[in-house]
């Protein structure tokens, strides 16, 4: 698969996670917060409590659930990325929760998503 389709895929995920986040009644703050340290896929609001969502698409499962990408690693990653987007923006929300959401695209139908809330 081709470096572009593989964006054009992720960018579509991010936008099916994103409206999936809006529909469960949170305010989506950020998408794509790029900064020195990476990329935060989108940041929203979950009533008082700021949310850093990781966002793996896939087209299936034949190597695994798309959860499954997101390593320790990845986790501490998001975990510094997360602090470095509060300095920057200067919020102190009460609780601050990282979430990973899945997507798999199916050759037909409904992009199947999945939300874990609190993985770091």
């Amino acid at each position: 698969m081709t470096y572009a389709r593989n964006q054009s895929i992720g960018e579509y995920g991010e936008r099916v996670a994103e409206r999936h986040l809006r529909e469960l009644g949170m305010v989506v703050l950020a998408r794509n917060w790029r900064c020195r340290y990476g990329e935060i896929d989108l940041v929203a609001r979950d009533g008082s409590t700021l949310v850093i969502c990781e966002v793996k698409t896939r087209l299936d499962t034949r190597h695994g659930s798309p959860l499954e990408a997101v390593t320790g690693h990845k986790a501490t990653r998001l975990r510094r990325l997360a602090a470095y987007w509060l300095e920057v923006h200067g919020v102190e929300p009460p609780a601050v929760r990282i979430d990973v959401i899945s997507v798999v695209v199916p050759s037909k139908g409904a992009p199947v998503v999945e939300r874990v809330a609190g993985v770091a």
